[in-house]
């Protein structure tokens, strides 16, 4: 499996600290795209994702969440996601775009992206999974005092 770099989106923490993110009761998806992100998109209709078929369903995958607070850094985390290619497959992708999809402003907002440095295509019975740091659940982020 690729391995992928982690980038937020600038917007994010300001949205985090506004309370648009309800980790606990919204639904957050990763969509595919093969253009480059840029760091100051705010919601995913900025986002080319990959059009429906070959295994791929545009709007994306749902990750479910978990919270673990220890001696105030809390940690967020969620499962994988994986996708599987059927007919003449999908791709190339080489983004993966986390977004919250309950969110109303902006609409559907935008997390992180992970770029896994080259193009991605999945053939028909191939089979592409998404782990966050490695591990399911895997670590989304972490918030620390300072």
């Amino acid at each position: 499996m690729p391995t992928s770099t982690w980038n937020k989106f600038q917007d994010f923490s300001e949205q985090l600290v506004r309370g648009e993110h309800d980790f606990d009761a919204d639904v957050f998806k990763v969509v595919l795209t093969n253009s480059l992100p840029l760091a100051t998109y705010t919601q995913l209709s900025q986002i080319s994702q990959l059009s429906t078929g070959g295994g791929y369903t545009s709007g994306g995958e749902t990750t479910t969440i978990s919270i673990a607070e220890v001696s105030g850094t809390t940690t967020v985390s969620g499962t994988q996601l994986q996708w599987t290619g059927s007919g003449s497959g999908f791709g190339p992708f080489q983004y993966a775009v986390l977004y919250n999809d309950s969110s109303t402003s902006p609409a559907d907002a935008l997390i992180a992206w992970f770029d896994y440095g080259s193009a991605i295509s999945v053939n028909a019975s191939e089979t592409f999974t998404l782990k966050f740091n490695n591990a399911s659940p895997g670590t989304m982020f972490t918030l620390a005092q300072v």
